[in-house]
């Protein structure tokens, strides 16, 4: 028999009051909103240059065909990979597999695209 603090539920009590703690610890070291240091310590760092505050709004638009293609690739990989030879049902969900990705990838890199 397992010892008691291998259970589940045991181990995971432990780890949320050990992680509390640790997290009320570490608080105290944060930065507060209400306490600006004046020195310029919270500053971005240009290497001494000074340049206004201002928010990056980052689009996304591009990423998500990048990362289609790349889970497309890698899912069809892992799938052809681990298809067993012996059977023949696998070759026919093994070409079902490569179409579907066919098809992905040429809705993805088709040239009157909607979104971007």
């Amino acid at each position: 028999m397992p010892h008691p603090l291998f259970y589940p539920p045991v181990a995971f009590i432990i780890i949320m009051v050990f992680m509390m703690c640790v997290s009320a610890l570490l608080s105290r070291l944060a930065f507060r909103p209400g306490k600006r240091p004046q020195d310029g310590s919270s500053k971005a760092y240009a290497c001494g240059e000074d340049i206004p505050e201002h928010r990056v709004q980052i689009d996304y638009g591009q990423f998500f065909s990048f990362a289609f293609f790349f889970t497309i690739l890698h899912v069809l990989t892992l799938v052809i990979a681990t298809v067993p030879i012996e059977t023949t049902d696998s070759f026919f969900i093994s070409v079902v597999y490569i179409a579907g990705a066919i098809t992905g990838l040429s809705v993805l890199f088709r040239k009157d695209r909607l979104w971007g």
